[in-house]
């Protein structure tokens, strides 16, 4: 579910909110960092439920509307197509996303269902609704585009949703946009024949990913005056309090990478946290940091310091 990017970034904010020296006591900041990674995956499935309590809004309110005393004929043989939709079904019959939010309790919707009824209302209101329901039947694909659709053009942006889901863990605010587009690339990739555990994936790829996270926060924490030192070096022409602490934590924690992490590559580095600066750091930081990066390693390079393991790792 996690590649290294949404890690790296972890990271960084874990540094960011920590602040800490060498010597201090960081394990608490560790377990920080791990609990915050563990509730992006709560936050999976608090969206993919949304979509569930969105369905079984759908009919109740087709229900109600069937039993009214002077019901519409429209209202009497309602057009099932958005209930009947065969993604929403999917969802709502995997018996292993729904142990998953039995087991970490996220049916948040049950008690906050206000806000199943303005996803619910959004969506009826749209001209995506209204082009999709202008017959009864659909196959699978244009019942997934629909699904895909409702969710990065609806639910995704909608703000008062985005409110919410602040209110209820800060650390989510920054993991919206990553678990959206997860989800989206989950629901791209669906098929028919759906696989089991197939909107449960494990949080990390493998141990050595979870090892990553932890070994790039300890290391980035217990080396962090040394990296300064280099980056010191390289900006003597800069006031220290010039370079955003942002900017500063992403130099100390490629410096890691270089220095730490013999198997990943130089390239892969130096563009990872190019790109982060781009999203989370000033207009400027990503050709500062390029520009840093790019002096360290010829640096390495020249004193034979650039311990890389494999082909290609240069």
């Amino acid at each position: 579910m996690l590649n290294r990017r949404h890690i790296r970034i972890k990271v960084m904010q874990t540094l960011y909110a920590f602040d800490g020296g060498e010597s201090d006591d960081f394990k608490k900041d560790e377990r920080f960092l791990l609990q915050s990674l563990d509730h992006m995956y709560d936050l999976h499935l608090l969206m993919l439920s949304l979509l569930i309590e969105v369905q079984k809004r759908a009919e109740d309110y087709q229900e109600k509307s069937q039993r009214k005393i002077l019901a519409t004929q429209e209202e009497k043989n309602p057009n099932k197509k958005f209930i009947n939709n065969q993604v929403l079904q999917i969802l709502r019959e995997d018996r292993a996303l729904q142990i998953e939010i039995e087991n970490r309790k996220m049916d948040y919707w049950y008690l906050d269902f206000e806000y199943v009824d303005i996803i619910f209302k959004s969506i009826l209101e749209s001209t995506l609704y209204k082009d999709y329901m202008t017959n009864t039947v659909s196959d699978f694909k244009e019942d997934k585009h629909f699904i895909m659709d409702v969710f990065s053009e609806i639910i995704a942006p909608n703000e008062k949703l985005y409110d919410y889901i602040e209110d209820k863990k800060l650390t989510w605010l920054d993991d919206l946009p990553v678990v959206n587009t997860g989800i989206l690339k989950l629901l791209r990739k669906l098929k028919k024949e759906n696989k089991a555990n197939y909107f449960t994936p494990k949080l990390f790829k493998d141990t050595e990913d979870k090892e990553f996270a932890t070994t790039l926060f300890k290391k980035s924490v217990l080396n962090k005056s040394k990296f300064n030192q280099e980056v010191a070096a390289k900006t003597t022409n800069w006031d220290a309090d010039r370079i955003a602490s942002l900017d500063a934590i992403l130099l100390q924690m490629a410096i890691c990478e270089f220095q730490k992490f013999p198997s990943i590559p130089v390239k892969v580095t130096i563009n990872e946290y190019i790109d982060i600066a781009k999203e989370y750091s000033t207009p400027k930081s990503s050709f500062f940091i390029n520009g840093i990066l790019d002096k360290i390693v010829k640096e390495y390079k020249e004193n034979g310091e650039l311990n890389k393991i494999g082909r290609g790792l240069m």
